[in-house]
């Protein structure tokens, strides 16, 4: 998509919405000898969504599994909305959005799954990562270049704030 539209899309914005699996981690579980779930999250994308909330852009995660350690990750990172272990992500999306008083112009997405397709379909700003579905990506305006769990949050991040024109907002106090 060309810049000048992008430019326009993100210039909307309010709200950035990510899964986790996939996006945030590069989508595999890892259990230790006690069977606890282990994820590894990116500090790059930590810093993205940090450079997002600097920035005034709230940011939310809806996935389909419960895990202790998104909750701990998502509290570090000043979250506003966690919600996990569920199956109808679009219906959660719909609360979010009456809660807050969003369009979906305002919202970008960022999935990598089917699961994640109908609220892809609805938001203004819908992106997903290289190794997603090719249904995916016909409905996306953004694929990032980084996989999941290695910066591609970030990448989206960085992208949404110096198109919208928020970038130099959201870097200034580590630069001064």
């Amino acid at each position: 998509m060309e810049n000048l539209k992008l430019k326009e899309i993100a210039l909307k914005i309010r709200w950035f919405i990510m899964d986790v699996d996939g996006v945030l981690t590069d989508g595999g579980i890892i259990y230790d000898s006690a069977g606890r779930e282990l994820k590894k999250f990116c500090v790059k994308d930590g810093m993205g969504i940090t450079l997002l909330h600097n920035a005034g852009i709230k940011t939310a995660i809806i996935t389909s599994r419960n895990s202790p350690m998104v909750k701990r990750r998502a509290d570090e990172l000043n979250i506003t909305e966690v919600i996990q272990g569920v199956s109808d992500k679009l219906f959660l999306y719909e609360k979010i959005k009456k809660r807050y008083s969003l369009s979906d112009e305002e919202v970008l997405y960022v999935g990598d799954d089917f699961v994640d397709l109908p609220v892809l379909r609805r938001v203004g700003f819908p992106v997903t990562v290289p190794d997603a579905p090719e249904e995916l990506k016909e409905v996306c305006v953004y694929v990032t270049q980084k996989q999941g769990g290695d910066g591609a949050v970030r990448e989206v991040a960085e992208l949404l704030l110096k198109l919208s024109g928020k970038f130099e907002e959201a870097v200034r106090r580590y630069i001064d």
